[in-house]
């Protein structure tokens, strides 16, 4: 699903209704990476919508894409969550969840009727929300005395590493992500400041 290098996903958020014989369906997808945060989207929703039915939902997460879960929250087997994930899936996405809230209209619209709502609402939402292209990175902290963070700063810019976490005192520490692309020429390039400790970060 996942390119060796990249990764598609969203930056932000959108939100699509879809109507059919009196329930509505409201589609709200979300970039996300880590299931905590998916909790956190997904209990706001509840207090925002308490009258809602339904909260069915699929989410993808991790540049392998390995992590991830689908919920039919009270409707038949496989008439939602499965669905939400199909349109998740068909974009090649990550790092995404799609929540689809139900307000129930009193009509049952069989299975058939509910894995064409939850399907259209969320292809409705995730086509209002721009694709990102990403570049898989790999994580590294660096050590270094605070008298050459000019030299690691200077590497660190010239190869576009992303910066997670800084203290810089008299020792100085970083949490970087280099790109998986020129991971190797990078890692040298540091290393042969001296006095710049790199270790790879373990993946979670």
């Amino acid at each position: 699903m996942i390119e060796s290098d990249h990764y598609n996903t969203i930056e932000k958020q959108g939100t699509a209704t879809f109507s059919d014989r009196g329930s509505k369906f409201i589609a709200c997808a979300f970039p996300i990476d880590s299931i905590e945060g998916f909790k956190v989207i997904l209990q706001q929703l509840k207090k925002e919508h308490s009258k809602a039915s339904h909260f069915c939902f699929a989410y993808r997460i991790g540049t392998d894409g390995q992590t991830y879960r689908v919920s039919d929250a009270g409707e038949p087997a496989g008439s939602a969550g499965r669905p939400i994930m199909g349109q998740i899936d068909s974009k090649e996405l990550t790092n995404v969840c799609v929540i689809v809230l139900r307000y129930f209209g009193g009509t049952l619209l069989g299975i058939p009727g509910l894995i064409n709502a939850y399907k259209s609402s969320s292809s409705m939402a995730l086509q209002l929300i721009p694709i990102v292209r990403k570049q898989i990175e790999v994580k590294y902290e660096i050590h270094f005395d605070y008298t050459i963070s000019n030299e690691v700063l200077n590497i660190i810019r010239k190869f576009e590493c992303t910066i997670d976490k800084q203290e810089m005192q008299l020792f100085c520490i970083y949490e970087i992500g280099i790109a998986k692309t020129i991971e190797a020429v990078c890692v040298s390039a540091l290393q042969e400041i001296y006095g710049c400790i790199v270790t790879k970060k373990a993946t979670k």
